[in-house]
């Protein structure tokens, strides 16, 4: 199955944090191959997305749990253990045949992470490259073409 408009890596997605701005690539490939998997394929793939997202989400909440993360990254942590749980609640679904279930659970990443990203990712790169560059993040994007 293909969906009508892939899910694809663009510049604006990036949040001026190399590693960050890397990680969040990936974890748009691996929706991105979700959600275009076919039945025989999804497996795979949500397990691929599945080890993705694990080493993705420990990796900033290992950030914001710093203790001189402003503000704590409680809320951030807890949306991290939500996408992770429903992952794994949807592994077992796929497990029985219900592949529609996959792909739901996939146009919901794509619904969800810009948002994600914009407002606790965006907050999560500032304070990174605050605290090791003492500046703000520095975010270079292509033009649309006209």
């Amino acid at each position: 199955m293909t969906t009508e408009q892939p899910f694809t890596w663009s510049d604006r997605f990036l949040l001026g944090h190399n590693t960050i701005d890397t990680t969040h690539a990936e974890f748009v490939e691996c929706v991105g191959a979700l959600l275009n998997a076919r039945d025989a394929e999804i497996p795979g793939a949500l397990d691929a997305f599945i080890h993705h997202a694990e080493a993705h989400f420990q990796q900033e909440n290992d950030w914001l749990s710093a203790p001189d993360f402003p503000g704590g990254g409680e809320c951030h942590i807890e949306e991290h253990e939500k996408v992770l749980n429903s992952a794994y609640d949807v592994r077992e679904v796929v497990a029985q045949g219900r592949f529609d279930v996959a792909r739901a659970y996939a146009q919901a990443l794509v619904d969800w992470f810009p948002g994600h990203a914009d407002y606790m990712d965006s907050a999560l790169a500032t304070w990174l490259v605050k605290r090791s560059h003492n500046g703000r993040p520095l975010v270079f994007r292509r033009m649309e073409a006209a």
